[in-house]
């Protein structure tokens, strides 16, 4: 089966002392991109989608091209539902074959998060799907969502501890100081929190808004426990900007077979960078 969940995977990562690339799919290009660069480098690799990408493409097609690609590359990936906020959405996509998913409930109140979190959870251990959940908010944008810098709340530690306990969740994303889309100035991440909350969970952690952190801040937060480094921006800046740079070089250009390949080959860098930042090259 070469389409899994992400819990094995995870538990190696946090047993071995790296972490596993969770990249981000728009389209076509950047899913053949992230399975053929993470299968030349044998690195674990997940495959993420926030409720708009999913909208977008459609949950059958992405299931099936990612499926295709793991068999055409002999990798087996996971298919991850990031920063899905109903659970009968969630329940919709796993019937799909998606095996990995997120439910946000950070939104809500510690309560209702919990409760919430705890249905999806029922849900998915019926069909070996993971769950990850959320405690604390980053700012930024993720899709449609916004949250404004004072909105953002860090992870109270203790308050990680019940939320595990009562959940019965596989990882965990923690807010400690990170954020979605590019830094407006450089982030000042809260490790000790981080050493925290890592000394009061023992499931994997994760690190949402990975994208334009240094390599010494990701190599430093998987040092202290975070076992899932999500990237999304970087790719589609990578994306972009090649794309703008060949039709301002070539106007009279109307073929994707050829506009899409500097595009290609921009994203494809960045998926090496994040491979070696996490240290996974070679741990598939």
């Amino acid at each position: 089966m070469f389409i899994i969940s992400s819990k094995t995977m995870l538990k190696k990562a946090q047993r071995e002392g790296y972490a596993v690339p969770a990249f981000n799919i728009h389209n076509l290009e950047t899913l053949q991109v992230v399975v053929e660069t993470a299968a030349e480098l044998r690195s674990p690799l997940i495959v993420s989608g926030t409720p708009g990408t999913f909208s977008y493409a459609g949950t059958g097609n992405i299931v099936a091209i990612a499926g295709e690609l793991a068999k055409e590359w002999h990798h087996p990936l996971a298919i991850h539902l990031d920063h899905h906020e109903s659970a009968t959405d969630i329940e919709a996509r796993v019937a799909c074959g998606i095996r990995s998913v997120m439910i946000d409930g950070s939104h809500l109140t510690l309560t209702d998060n919990i409760a919430l979190v705890r249905r999806v959870v029922e849900y998915c251990q019926r069909y070996d799907v993971s769950v990850e959940a959320e405690l604390g908010r980053l700012g930024g944008q993720e899709d449609d969502l916004i949250v404004d810098g004072k909105d953002a709340l860090y992870t109270n530690p203790e308050q990680a501890r019940t939320f595990v306990e009562k959940t019965g969740i596989d990882s965990l994303a923690v807010a400690i100081g990170t954020a979605h889309g590019l830094y407006t100035a450089e982030p000042k991440l809260d490790f000790e929190r981080l050493a925290e909350i890592r000394q009061c969970v023992d499931i994997p952690l994760v690190l949402h808004g990975a994208s334009g952190l240094s390599t010494h801040d990701i190599q430093r937060a998987i040092s202290l426990g975070i076992c899932k480094v999500n990237v999304a921006t970087e790719l589609k800046i990578a994306f972009s900007d090649a794309l703008k740079h060949y039709f301002n070089a070539h106007t009279e250009a109307n073929d994707p077979r050829h506009y899409m390949m500097p595009a290609k080959a921009a994203m494809k860098e960045v998926v090496r960078k994040v491979i070696a930042d996490c240290g996974c090259e070679g741990k598939m």
